[in-house]
């Protein structure tokens, strides 16, 4: 029997990730990969039967048999990167919202920090739909992508939820953030009104040692990281 409608409440999380891995099917610059996350292995299997039972645009669908590093398990999709992947993407979202009981869903680019309400307009500005254009975008976002940010980090593994932010090393605890701001330093450091905080030196120095050669500073709450010309801004969770 096939899935109905709320079959998945509670189960699909609410943004998914966009170009974030590798096609199977073909080349990256030709193939956009869609990848969401389920927090069950069988709604896993469930929703990748459903899109590729459902959708004749769609070149694979694929469930991983394992749980993942951030405790979900992953269904990924593949579609043609053309001038209909926009409405494609929009189809799948409306089917995943009906199932999973999603009032929205938001997608992240590229593992991209900041994620955005899945709308027409959001799409047109972030998906790139030919080749040449895919090269460009994924080079403009190399250091906006929240594994590529902390390329010279010591940590083991960085996840994103939301605008939660968890890094990981090995033989320490976790240490979480919550995402505030990236982009140009120039631009980013223009927005932060609180003062330096002379009183959080001992934080900076911990957060030196566990996360590596960052320039890293605190403004009040705010604590700002500087990979070569782009900054950083987040606010950390006592856990």
């Amino acid at each position: 029997m096939g899935l109905r409608e709320g079959d998945l409440k509670d189960m699909v999380y609410d943004i998914f990730e966009i170009d974030s891995y590798k096609s199977k099917m073909g080349s990256d610059e030709e193939i956009v990969t869609l990848s969401f996350s389920v927090n069950d292995k069988h709604a896993a299997e469930d929703l990748s039967s459903f899109f590729e039972k459902g959708y004749s645009f769609i070149l694979d669908a694929d469930a991983t048999s394992g749980e993942q590093s951030d405790g979900t398990f992953k269904v990924f999709v593949e579609i043609e990167r053309n001038k209909d992947a926009n409405e494609n993407i929009m189809e799948l979202a409306d089917g995943l919202q009906k199932l999973a009981s999603l009032d929205k869903v938001k997608f992240r680019y590229y593992k991209n920090f900041k994620s955005h309400e899945l709308t027409d307009e959001s799409l047109s500005e972030n998906l790139p739909l030919d080749p040449e254009n895919y090269g460009i975008k994924v080079n403009e976002s190399n250091l906006e992508n929240y594994k590529n940010f902390f390329n010279k980090s010591f940590v083991e593994n960085v996840e994103m939820w939301d605008d939660l932010l968890k890094i990981e090393k090995k033989y320490a605890d976790a240490v979480f953030f919550k995402f505030v701001e990236i982009g140009k330093a120039t631009n980013v450091i223009s927005d932060i009104n609180e003062s330096l905080d002379v009183n959080g030196f001992a934080e900076v120095i911990f957060l030196s040692k566990y996360i590596g050669d960052y320039n890293i500073t605190k403004y009040g709450k705010k604590i700002t990281f500087e990979n070569d010309d782009t900054m950083l801004v987040l606010e950390r969770i006592q856990t």
